[in-house]
């Protein structure tokens, strides 16, 4: 809504103050409606441009300036040679193209190398750790990113945006009392992560109105900001890799650091429940892993010793299959 109205402000004032000119020509509704026309024009364009980021913006408009600084200097070296004046105006016209093409785009290459960013003057802070992770609300309600940020595998600020606080606050309020119950848990969890002074979260108010799903604005928002999102909805990373956003799935850390198991392997488990096959009984490693055991139905509840004869890798994690050894 305070886009929109900034937006009408600007055709209005540029209406009059095209309105204004035409008087001088004799033709004021003629120069009110050109000066309309250019603010929509110039409106479309900034709206085209949504896509670029302020920090490569403000890179490229340093390497800029900094390609025009060194064109100068050439050129008053230039000036100092007998070569006349119609060379000279040439060569500083080249020199400034040239020079200000290859500072724009190195200073987009480098653009994160960059610790002073000019013409906004913003200093790098010494105390972030990274660039900025927004939490989907999946990754709210597992709990688990809490442990995982003060254990360093995740470096930068966190940021929840105001779509999933909305989200939780909906799902805290449902009738299913399970439903409910998670989405208290993540309020919860939120509200010790801002107490926390390890913990740097952040609340963002985003203003994406004419967007209807939280998933598509938390991908948009990650683009603007240049963020990375960090979910465990397998289909939200997917969507959100294709749009070129860096995804940092939990489940996938959590798959990463399991133990690795070996065909051929011996371990010692505990029994603890029926499998689906008849002879079979399932037991589970320090990591959560389950073990399916065949032939081993008579020993659920007690200790065994199992050879491990394959592995099988799944898209919610590994399931390992074992004998009984003799």
């Amino acid at each position: 809504m305070t886009l929109l109205f900034i937006r009408s402000l600007f055709v209005i004032m540029s209406g009059v103050v095209g309105y204004y000119i035409g008087i001088l020509v004799q033709y004021p509704l003629l120069g009110a409606e050109f000066g309309s026309l250019g603010g929509l024009v110039i409106i479309f364009i900034e709206n085209r441009l949504q896509r670029v980021s302020v920090k490569g913006l403000s890179s490229m408009v340093f390497g800029l300036l900094l390609g025009i600084f060194m064109a100068k200097l050439l050129s008053d070296i230039i000036s100092l040679l007998p070569l006349g004046e119609f060379i000279h105006s040439i060569s500083r016209v080249v020199l400034t193209l040239v020079f200000s093409y290859f500072g724009a785009v190195m200073a987009l290459r480098g653009k994160d190398e960059f610790s002073v960013i000019i013409p906004y003057v913003r200093f790098k802070r010494q105390d972030v750790r990274g660039e900025d992770i927004l939490l989907d609300t999946s990754a709210v309600i597992d709990g688990r990113v809490a442990d995982i940020y003060k254990a360093n595998f995740l470096s930068g600020r966190l940021v929840v945006p105001r779509c999933v606080l909305q989200e939780l606050q909906k799902i805290a309020d449902s009738p299913d009392d399970i439903k409910r119950e998670r989405g208290r848990r993540g309020m919860e969890l939120l509200r010790h992560m801002q107490k926390d002074p390890d913990v740097e979260i952040h609340i963002h108010e985003d203003d994406l109105p004419d967007m209807a799903g939280v998933d598509e604005r938390l991908i948009k928002l990650a683009r603007m900001m240049d963020a990375r999102v960090c979910t465990t909805d397998f289909n939200l990373g997917r969507v959100a890799a294709l749009q070129g956003v860096e995804v940092l799935n939990i489940h996938e850390l959590v798959n990463a650091v399991k133990s690795v198991v070996l065909t051929g392997e011996r371990l010692e488990v505990r029994l603890v429940r029926e499998g689906k096959e008849p002879d079979q009984a399932v037991a589970f490693l320090e990591d959560g892993t389950m073990i399916v055991v065949g032939g081993a139905r008579e020993l659920i509840g007690k200790k065994a010793a199992v050879v491990v004869t394959s592995v099988l890798q799944t898209q919610t994690g590994k399931m390992i299959f074992a004998r009984v050894e003799k």
